[in-house]
């Protein structure tokens, strides 16, 4: 059996992905906020519904944002509001209501993706490439590990 001194690495490099992980997103909850009045999980639907060109339903953005309905309807009700996104009832199915971008959320969306994108590339600005890419490769092992593990319990 292993000791729990012989994790310390492991959990050095937990706290050190974490500690980045925050970091980075606060500073991008931070800009989003102060540059364009929006949160993350609002920017997060948008995201999706951008990918989405004739809209999404509720159900399928909640699965794909991983948070549960309500948190959806109230997001979708704030971007309704503010005339990001319209709310349509599905003519196959009127229990059904499709969400998608009005051409001013979509607008709106690509100066916050491009913008989001900036963000990031400064804030990674002392990677370069090549360490890019290995990170980025060894942190998908990582992944694969942990989903490995996840899929035993």
């Amino acid at each position: 059996m292993e000791s729990p001194a012989d994790h310390g690495q492991d959990l050095r490099l937990w706290l050190r992905l974490l500690t980045c992980s925050t970091l980075i997103e606060g500073e991008i909850r931070r800009r989003l906020r102060e540059q364009f009045d929006c949160t993350l999980p609002r920017f997060d639907l948008m995201a999706q519904l951008e990918r989405a060109k004739a809209g999404m339903v509720l159900g399928e953005l909640s699965k794909r944002m991983m948070v549960s309905p309500g948190n959806i309807t109230a997001l979708v009700e704030r971007l309704v509001e503010s005339g990001h996104v319209t709310r349509t009832v599905s003519a196959a199915d009127r229990r059904v209501q499709i969400i998608a971008l009005t051409s001013f959320g979509r607008a709106e969306f690509e100066k916050m993706a491009t913008a989001h994108a900036d963000w990031i590339a400064e804030l990674f600005d002392v990677i370069t490439a090549r360490e890019g890419q290995i990170l980025f490769d060894r942190l998908g092992k990582l992944k694969r590990s942990v989903v490995t593990a996840l899929a035993r319990d």
